[in-house]
Parts: C-alpha cells; sequence; structure tokens
C-alpha cells in the first residue's frame, strides 16, 4: 500500500482546513472552520476548470454552481496541495492597503 506524497490533503476548497474523517463528506456537511459546502465541485477530482462543464466526468449532470452542495453520485474527494485561491490573494492584498491607507 503506497502512501500519498507529502502535503497532499483532503480539505475545503475555501479555507484550506483539513477534511480527517474517513469517507465522503454528507451534501450537508459543511468545514468546521468556514461553514463551505464540502460536497461541491470544487473538492472534486473531477473538477477541472479548462473542460467543457468544469467536470472530466463525462456521465455527470452539469452543476450551474461548482462552490455549492450537490447531489453528484460521481463526487470523489480530492487530495491535493492547500493554495488559496487567487481571488482571496487579491482580497487580502487590497485589505492590507486598505489598513495601510487608513493607518490601521
Amino acid at each position: 500500500m503506497s502512501s500519498a506524497p507529502p502535503g497532499l490533503t483532503r480539505h475545503c476548497h475555501q479555507c484550506g482546513t483539513p477534511y480527517l474523517l474517513s469517507g465522503t463528506p454528507g451534501r450537508s456537511e459543511t468545514c468546521e472552520r468556514c461553514r463551505a459546502d464540502l460536497h461541491v465541485c470544487l473538492n472534486c477530482t473531477h473538477y477541472d476548470a479548462r473542460m467543457a462543464q468544469q467536470c472530466r466526468e463525462r456521465r455527470a449532470e452539469p452543476e450551474a454552481n461548482k462552490g455549492a452542495a450537490n447531489f453528484c453520485e460521481w463526487f470523489e474527494f480530492a487530495k491535493r496541495v492547500w493554495e488559496p485561491a487567487a481571488a482571496n490573494v487579491r482580497e487580502a492584498n487590497a485589505r492590507d492597503s486598505l489598513k495601510r491607507l487608513l493607518g490601521e
């Protein structure tokens, strides 16, 4: 049995909190830290922003909101390295700039 490379975790797509339970999260399960839904396209191994419908699983029904809980039966929680979304980095930089401007 091979182990996963270091740094690969199943985690919340929004904040990076590791999902430590075995199995797959249920549709109504949320992140313990930020309350984001966990059974979402953005946490799935089949999610690929470059593909049509952003999904490599051709049998899956298209989901409009990739960050909202869904009933997809092909969901597999992805193991990957946590990297904050670019939008979150931009938001954090903007907040830091505003705080410096206001002298906080």
